[in-house]
């Protein structure tokens, strides 16, 4: 029996992967010449917080159909909705994505990337090892309950608008406006800048 080869993608410095693997993965890459923006918000605040977060991005990476373009610096910031001093802080972030993913399969991996660090969805506002939100899709706006684009309450969180508008000055959040203006109507306070700490960009 033998296996189909994968046509070119060669990496010396990769160990071997299963062809039929490799054939998605080369399937996913030849679609990525007509992509769509995705915004996604991390947010961790259990265990070691920092690595939790870049081993969400490299799994964003790790997607086939996925292509991480920008990683923004990591914000530290007091839980929401819970009692001051009840949990420990949060580490926050932002990437950026191109993907041809539609947005139903981009929440089933958030998810898996989610559960793959052991979150566990047991309380609203609850700590957890990580929370992988989309925040924005192209230009789409979908009142869907499932995954509710752009996200309900983006336009109303530092910890999310602060980083975006690190790595794009001039984003805009579908239906609300641009980024700049809705940060500076919430204000930073509370959103700490971490700049002793950095998630790579996956190479």
């Amino acid at each position: 029996m033998t296996r189909p080869s994968a046509q070119g993608h060669t990496d010396p410095t990769v160990q071997p992967v299963p062809a039929s693997v490799t054939e998605r993965v080369d399937a996913a890459d030849s679609t990525l010449q007509n992509p769509k923006r995705a915004v996604v918000a991390l947010g961790a605040n259990l265990g070691n917080r920092l690595e939790t977060l870049q081993g969400a991005v490299d799994a964003l990476e790790d997607t086939p159909g996925v292509r991480v373009k920008a990683v923004s610096p990591v914000y530290e910031t007091e839980p929401w909705g819970v009692e001051p001093g009840s949990q420990p802080s949060y580490f926050n972030a932002v990437v950026v994505l191109k993907t041809t993913l539609p947005p139903s399969s981009l929440l089933e991996r958030a998810h898996a990337v989610e559960e793959a660090f052991h979150r566990v969805r047991d309380e609203r506002w609850g700590p957890r090892t990580l929370d992988v939100d989309i925040v924005a899709y192209a230009d789409l706006l979908s009142d869907d309950p499932r995954l509710t684009l752009p996200h309900p309450r983006a336009h109303e969180r530092a910890f999310v608008l602060a980083p975006w508008h690190d790595v794009d000055p001039e984003a805009v959040l579908p239906g609300r406006g641009p980024v700049a203006a809705l940060l500076d109507a919430v204000g930073r306070e509370g959103v700490i800048p971490r700049t002793d700490l950095e998630l790579r960009l996956p190479e």
